[in-house]
């Protein structure tokens, strides 16, 4: 920002954001309305710099931000809209937000931290046209966007605004949601407020919704519109937090099916050597990849997809579980150097065939084959590719196939989460590297490699030091690569407790793959362990409407509940997460720890004891088993517990923090910062949220405790 002193003139775009009918709801009630005016600053704030922007000031209930650009103003006002459509959907009228959204594309003058000039001026007079729940935009800006962004357009007659001389050309963004009313093919229904389903109402008279098509209707009855955009390691991190803002409350009910949206089933090994799964595997993994390159067009994660592995599940069945209107599926023949490769497009609702090809090539034309069937599937989805997307959809990684061949089998080791399988991973990675040093993605996978382990197989100043310079490498090559960032940012905040450095790796991450569930879930992590759950939990569901058949997403979710002291839901999620997988220890960890929050003790050191039998090799759960032995005054069981952590240390390595829980739930406070003060000179990550972790609460009050967090980069214990 420009100093107090000077002035600097661009072009910019401006939006300006207003709340309906706060003033009328401040006289009414005071206290709800600056309630509501807080959730909605809490939830704006955070989509800002995703799209380049930066807020300027707040006049009450406004905000003025600023952006490079008009497609990025627009695809922010888009989110943001999106964004309360979600949070309103599920809450009384009373506590509806909604927001008119103004953008214009002019000159401004920065001065003394301030913004003036047309721009400024334009955009605020716009806004007020825009509706409840709407997006006006001038003329300057729809020409620039409307080659670039998927949305329609509405003109709006010409329009004098205060203190502009001219009448304007406006139009208003009709959003994704009210897209199917402007094609004619939906009816208005009049909305009945003890409802709540759909997506809520845009104006603040009458108030409406989209019903579904006729053909909908009579296959699963009345529903709503919905549109949703955007294991790994997993990291403890919890707080005495009991906020339970309407926000943060999980959907009551699925998200209805975008008709855009696609899963890629796995495509099954038909090649003679069954050793070949990893390239059939692969080439689904391709396809997802190169799908969710392409705007407009939702993809469900991998792990989701990958649940119906070897399954012969009903079509509908799976639309329905997945949310999806359409599946891609096929096969891979390998023989030799040549590859068959068939692919189809099913539409789920009627189960027709939209599209079946069969390609018969090389080894080396594998990234050409996956760049045509992803644009036969936007073609056959009438989703017109932008120039972008294009160029995304031809780029390939490598040119060594060799390289490519190792790299895929890195991968499928990867996706095992396993200990075996993070070994035979880092090989595979490493051995690509040597045959092509400048492929990005196979430093992104030494990095992911690396992170997953760090403080669980491998010393945290080892692992997470391998994983800083292979992410950094991986974004010298290719600073496009999502994951690449990701994994910087969990080093930034677990390694390097850098908070202001992490969060800008986990937002780049985010821009640069909406799509990405684990980029979602990551950055959910982290905003727990700054405390605000808020914006943990929308993350959260973010990448559960990715990834919703996804153990860790699930977890992640719960995760979040269980450290803001909202133990119901955090048992709820991870119950979850636990019936998708009865053998994910992490999962029953916390669920384990939930119970225990909750008050249930019995229940508690159950699922704990089930999580310490499935991972007997994981230090953490057996020091949260002793934790609940200890509060469980069951004092000669949790001494037997760090026992077994002596014994363990002997054959693998231990994190310092396990013997840290055990002294806690034991009240031996020297012990337990004597191991924390072992745990910092190792840089252990579980310190980065262990100023939040419930077993914590009775060294809180320590000076010990905020002497130990100033050291690691928190001002406040």
């Amino acid at each position: 920002m420009p100093k107090a002193n000077t002035e600097q003139r661009k072009l910019a775009a401006i939006m300006f954001t207003d709340m309906v009918g706060y003033s009328a709801l401040s006289q009414r009630n005071e206290k709800l309305a600056q309630e509501l005016l807080e959730e909605h600053r809490a939830l704006l704030r955070p989509l800002f710099p995703k799209f380049n922007g930066t807020e300027i000031k707040t006049i009450g209930d406004a905000f003025l931000v600023e952006f490079h650009s008009a497609l990025e103003a627009a695809q922010c006002g888009i989110e943001i809209q999106r964004a309360l459509a979600h949070r309103n959907h599920d809450v009384s009228p009373e506590r509806l937000v909604e927001l008119k959204i103004g953008i214009h594309i002019g000159d401004v003058v920065h001065r003394g931290g301030d913004v003036y000039g047309d721009g400024v001026n334009i955009a605020s007079r716009i806004e007020p046209l825009a509706g409840a729940g709407g997006i006006c935009v001038s003329m300057d800006v729809e020409r620039q966007i409307r080659n670039a962004l998927e949305a329609r357009f509405e003109k709006l007659a010409p329009t004098e605004l205060k203190n502009i001389s001219v009448a304007m050309d406006l139009f208003r963004i009709v959003l994704p949601w009210e897209e199917a009313k402007a094609e004619g093919k939906w009816q208005k229904e009049q909305f009945n407020a003890d409802t709540r389903r759909g997506v809520p109402p845009s104006g603040a008279g009458v108030l409406k919704l989209v019903a579904v098509a006729a053909v909908v209707l009579l296959a699963v009855g009345l529903g709503w519109w919905l549109v949703h955009q955007s294991g790994l390691k997993t990291k403890s991190i919890a707080s005495s937090s009991t906020n339970a803002s309407s926000s943060s409350t999980l959907p009551s009910a699925a998200p209805a099916t975008d008709q855009k949206s696609i899963a890629v089933l796995p495509f099954v090994n038909m090649s003679a050597d069954k050793a070949d799964e990893y390239l059939s595997d692969g080439i689904s993994e391709e396809l997802i990849t190169a799908l969710s390159k392409i705007t407009g067009l939702q993809v469900k994660a991998r792990t989701s997809s990958f649940a119906f592995k070897g399954k012969n599940e009903d079509i509908q069945k799976i639309g329905e579980q997945l949310h999806v209107s359409h599946l891609l599926e096929g096969s891979v023949a390998k023989a030799g150097n040549k590859l068959r490769i068939t692919a189809q497009l099913i539409k789920i609702s009627d189960g027709n065939h939209l599209w079946s090809d069969t390609y018969d090539r090389e080894m080396q034309d594998i990234f050409a084959v996956r760049s045509e069937v992803a644009q036969q599937v936007a073609a056959t989805l009438k989703i017109r590719l932008l120039g972008e997307d294009r160029q995304r959809l031809d780029q390939k990684p490598t040119e060594n196939l060799e390289a490519y061949n190792l790299y895929r089998q890195g991968r499928y080791y990867y996706e095992k989460f396993t200990e075996d399988g993070y070994k035979k991973a880092i090989g595979f990675f490493q051995q690509t590297i040597e045959k092509d040093p400048r492929f990005a993605l196979a430093y992104a996978g030494v990095a992911d490699n690396f992170v997953l382990a760090a403080d669980l197989l491998i010393a945290p100043r080892e692992a997470f030091s391998k994983a800083k310079d292979a992410a950094l490498k991986a974004i010298e090559l290719d600073d496009t690569l999502a994951e690449a960032h990701a994994s910087l940012g969990m080093v930034h905040y677990h390694y390097d407790w850098d908070w202001a450095a992490a969060e800008k790796e986990f937002q780049r991450a985010l821009a640069l793959n909406p799509q990405s569930a684990q980029s979602h879930s990551l950055y959910s992590e982290y905003l727990v362990g700054m405390g605000r759950f808020d914006e943990a939990y929308d993350q959260g569901r973010r990448a559960l409407e990715i990834d919703p058949l996804s153990p860790m997403a699930n977890w992640y979710l719960g995760w979040a509940f269980l450290f803001a002291g909202r133990s119901d839901q955090a048992i709820q999620q991870l119950s979850k997460a636990v019936e998708l997988d009865l053998n994910a220890g992490w999962v029953r960890s916390f669920l384990g720890r939930s119970y225990l929050i909750k008050g249930m003790q019995q229940r508690g050191i159950e699922e704990l004891e089930i999580a310490r039998r499935v991972a007997p090799n994981n230090p953490f759960a057996l020091g949260y088993l002793g934790y609940g032995y200890a509060v469980a005054d069951r004092r000669s069981d949790a001494l037997k517990a760090l026992q077994s952590l002596d014994v363990m240390e002997k054959q693998q390595y231990v994190s310092r923090m396990a013997r840290v829980y055990i002294y806690a739930g034991l009240g031996d406070k020297d012990k337990a910062f004597e191991w924390l003060e072992k745990a910092y000179q190792e840089r252990s990550d579980a310190l980065a949220w262990f100023r939040l972790d419930p077993e914590a609460k009775n060294l809180r009050s320590d000076p010990r405790f905020a002497t130990l967090m100033r050291k690691i980069g928190f001002t406040e214990p």
